[in-house]
């Protein structure tokens, strides 16, 4: 009696691999679109400090392009937004935790089934605390002397500080991950139901 060979994790995919299932880069702009304007309104809305879907967006992107360029997504929110929100001093740090998060992202991009949603609440986890650790990191560094002081002391003032906006991006990606998990999931089943998951030229 023969068994079907295991399904491996899913392979990268090129740039004509996208262009032919257009489709993924296109859910793939949509969330990041989704995160820019989530961004630039979420203080008008009254949301909590730091509840964001840059790191959905970059999860997802990950998971849907199998591409390096998925890489960039958290970039391109925080660089788009930025534009029109402008920025501060803090700026160096802000956009080398997203470029982080985006690295991180991409070693989840073939995880599969339920690895996949451990991978999403890992991730959440691992990407927000990341956030907090570094930027916080980042105010201390260049407030000491003026709003914390130069020691030891003054870091983990910085930290404590943080904490209100820790938990918000903590507890929001704990819920939105596995949502971004369940977009690519569903990409991928509509795929299988359409006969579209297949790319010509590939075993």
């Amino acid at each position: 009696m023969s068994h079907a060979p295991a399904a491996g994790p899913a392979p990268d995919l090129t740039l004509r691999d996208l262009g032919e299932r257009w489709w993924r880069p296109a859910v793939a702009v949509l969330l990041v679109v989704a995160a820019v304007v989530w961004r630039l309104v979420k203080d008008d809305l009254g949301a909590p400090p730091n509840l964001e879907l840059s790191t959905f967006a970059a999860f997802a992107a990950a998971g849907l392009l199998r591409h390096r360029l998925a890489m960039l997504a958290p970039l391109v929110v925080v660089a788009v937004s930025d534009v029109l929100l402008s920025n501060s001093a803090i700026l160096v740090f802000t956009w080398t935790a997203w470029a982080a998060i985006g690295v991180g992202a991409w070693w989840t991009r073939r995880a599969t089934g339920a690895r996949r949603f451990v991978a999403a609440l890992a991730f959440g986890v691992g990407g927000s605390l990341w956030f907090y650790l570094w930027t916080n990191f980042g105010v201390w560094l260049q407030g000491r002397g003026t709003f914390y002081p130069a020691g030891l002391d003054g870091l983990v003032a910085s930290y404590v500080a943080g904490l209100p906006f820790l938990r918000p991006m903590l507890l929001g990606n704990l819920v939105l991950l596995p949502v971004a998990a369940g977009v690519v999931a569903l990409v991928e089943r509509l795929e299988r139901a359409h006969s579209l998951g297949a790319v010509p030229g590939r075993a």
